[in-house]
């Protein structure tokens, strides 16, 4: 075993650097570099929506069951989860043109195999094939924006990105529909074909060339360990809606294997290797390591609030999947309305005071539907206010969270930061979507009258996506045991989002002790 020795040239200094400072202002190259990098971001974002929208088809199309067709979702994410720890060494070593280009191929190309699929078990093959490509979109973006911007324009680049970053996930559920009904579920994926030939060709003449440098050695033992434990704890975080409790055989010992594995990569990375794939040193960076722990509670909290807004309005007020995606909307206008603001007031005073006003603005949202949603259906203009004020603070913490975790870094360290900020928030999505759907699924089993209706197919299914109940069904009942379910059901998904908004409330703590005042100019470093 060797002892870590002193950091190699090619980690303690950047690359080809340019002479002169970054602009001030978004310069068309740089808006055009942004053009390409939202293209893809809403092409993987999309993807995601219409395959959720598009769960029951397959289930008649293949006549499969929810619990393997799940894996159609399931099976992109571990994809993805696989290749992400590679981002970073992988764009130093090969250069982000070139690699941002293989991804979005692969991408392209395992979109046509999905639309190709005979069978379920294809399916979710190719949607795991489709996810390693998504799963290096995905930081790949970042890395290259906060290369090409600086850290002093990298809050407005971020505000433009996030605005239809935003719009994709209110758009898929009404485009995965038209799509399903007028031309088959085959097209949710053929859809994909004409956008990745757009963003080949853009990223071959936009992009400006790699320029190859020296780099540093595969971390081949910390990949062995790190991705496959990623995956594994993933996919025994994913399992838990299905088997309603985290001491299932099929959460716990995968859980415990990937947890194995991560701890060993910990070691590893810390104890035996000079370069390691996700280099944990970053973390004595103060505002690296805070911007993490905030991102990881933000996203358990919020996830886990957005897991069940929907569910909520299809169960008690018995709105279609469509209806109660056209809700959601407010919030998403409000995020739009504040996002380039909050880009602004990052780049010009710092990421903290923005964001303590954005997570604050959730919290209160949150509580505001929260309170609207114990009321039911008569207060429904309190759950549109509360989104409302949700989306306002969202606007205010999405682009300054993210861009407070990479904004400090020397350039050479962005590539690792990006990764090492994309695994957290994969890591903590799946804890907040597993943890609020054990919660909820709690309190239904604690309700006899919940599993009454369950029993008579008055819910029809236990439980939809991510382990949310499905929409209620027309059934003849006594108006007794109506308002008694009726209650049940809202004090379980009261519950659960309080649970939310303290979680949410939480991120308050690192947030405070982020920097407040912006970062140095720097120098330009080229696009690698």
């Amino acid at each position: 075993m060797s002892s870590p020795a002193a950091p190699s040239a090619a980690t303690t200094e950047p690359a080809a650097v340019d002479p002169h400072d970054y602009p001030d202002g978004l310069d068309a190259g740089l808006l055009r570099m942004a053009g390409v990098c939202i293209l893809a971001s809403v092409m993987a974002i999309l993807d995601g929506t219409v395959v959720s929208v598009a769960q029951r088809t397959f289930i008649g199309e293949f006549a499969s069951t929810q619990a393997v067709v799940a894996w159609t979702i399931t099976g992109y994410t571990l994809g993805q989860a696989t290749v992400i720890p590679l981002a970073g060494w992988a764009s130093d070593r090969f250069g982000t043109k070139r690699l941002f280009m293989g991804a979005a191929l692969w991408f392209t190309l395992a979109s046509l195999l999905c639309s190709m699929a005979s069978n379920i078990t294809e399916l979710i093959a190719f949607r795991i094939i489709q996810g390693l490509g998504g799963g290096m979109l995905v930081p790949l973006t970042l890395i290259i924006l906060t290369r090409e911007a600086g850290p002093r324009r990298l809050g407005r680049l971020m505000a433009v990105l996030g605005i239809p970053m935003l719009l994709a996930p209110m758009c898929g559920p009404v485009l995965g529909g038209w799509l399903i009904s007028a031309y088959g579920w085959q097209w949710i994926f053929r859809i994909n074909l004409p956008v990745g030939v757009i963003l080949l060709l853009s990223a071959a003449l936009i992009f400006p060339r790699d320029r190859p440098r020296p780099s540093e050695a595969f971390d081949f033992v910390g990949m062995l360990l790190l991705s496959p434990g990623l995956a594994t704890l993933l996919f025994g975080i994913s399992s838990v809606p299905r088997r309603d409790s985290f001491t299932d055989n099929h959460v716990w010992i995968p859980g415990l294997i990937g947890i194995t594995l991560i701890t060993a990569f910990v070691l590893h990375a810390l104890y035996r290797t000079r370069h390691p794939l996700i280099d944990l040193a970053l973390f004595k960076n103060r505002a690296v390591t805070l911007s993490n722990s905030a991102m990881f509670a933000f996203s358990v909290g919020f996830f886990g609030a957005v897991l069940v807004i929907p569910s909520y309005l299809q169960q008690l007020l018995h709105e279609t999947p469509l209806q109660s995606g056209l809700q959601l909307i407010p919030q998403g206008l409000g995020a739009m309305l504040t996002m380039p603001l909050a880009g602004t007031l990052m780049d010009k005073r710092g990421p903290r005071n923005v964001l303590l006003v954005g997570i604050a603005s959730i919290a209160i949202g949150l509580t505001v539907f929260t309170y609207g949603a114990w009321q039911q259906a008569a207060y429904q203009p309190i759950l549109l206010v509360g989104l409302v004020i949700t989306g306002i603070g969202l606007g205010c913490t999405l682009t300054p969270l993210s861009g407070s975790a990479v904004q400090t870094l020397a350039p050479h360290e962005v590539a690792r930061g990006s990764t090492l900020l994309s695994v957290n928030q994969h890591v903590a999505v799946a804890v907040g979507t597993a943890l609020m759907s054990v919660i909820l699924t709690s309190q239904f089993n604690r309700s006899e009258t919940i599993r009454t209706a369950e029993k008579l197919g008055i819910l029809r299914g236990k439980f939809g996506k991510h382990g949310a109940p499905a929409p209620s069904s027309h059934h003849e009942v006594s108006a007794d045991f109506t308002v008694r379910l009726m209650h049940d059901l809202t004090h379980s998904y009261t519950l659960v989002l309080m649970v939310a908004i303290v979680v949410v409330a939480l991120t308050l703590l690192p947030v405070a002790f982020l920097p407040n005042k912006p970062p140095p100019a720097g120098k330009r470093l080229a696009v690698h």
